[in-house]
């Protein structure tokens, strides 16, 4: 799969006291650029709900490098780089022009939204993922 990205400009409520971007936000801004990946796919978290498909983060490990600022305009990137039965592991990363922030490697899990437990992937979703991906 190819590498997607989502503009993001930086707002005072993204920022601390010092107009630094507050760490948690760089996970909000990947959900963001996740989200906006699976709607191109065709698939919204709403109806993916209503049909009992249900998203999770399972892990996540991130490196933080740079300080993002208020006005800042950034890219949050995200690319599928591997596809399990129940999950998906993406690279994420979020840039200012050619210099990386924050990058991390984020794995979902496809659960029962009732049940919460985990799910193969729907047929329809699989052949979303399934590509440009590697299935391991």
């Amino acid at each position: 799969m190819s590498e997607f990205s989502l503009p993001i400009k930086v707002y005072i409520e993204d920022t601390d006291a010092g107009g630094i971007v507050y760490y948690v936000n760089y996970l909000k801004f990947m959900e963001r650029a996740r989200s906006e990946w699976l709607g191109e796919q065709g698939f919204g978290q709403r109806e993916l709900l209503e049909s009992g498909v249900q998203l999770v983060v399972h892990s996540l490990q991130c490196r933080y490098a740079r300080p993002a600022r208020l006005d800042d305009r950034l890219d949050a990137t995200a690319e599928v780089v591997k596809i399990k039965p129940c999950s998906v592991q993406f690279t994420q990363s979020v840039r200012n022009g050619g210099d990386t922030l924050c990058e991390a490697t984020v794995d979902i899990a496809c659960v029962d939204a009732q049940r919460l437990k985990p799910m193969r992937w729907p047929d329809a979703l699989r052949a979303a993922l399934m590509p440009d991906t590697h299935s391991q």
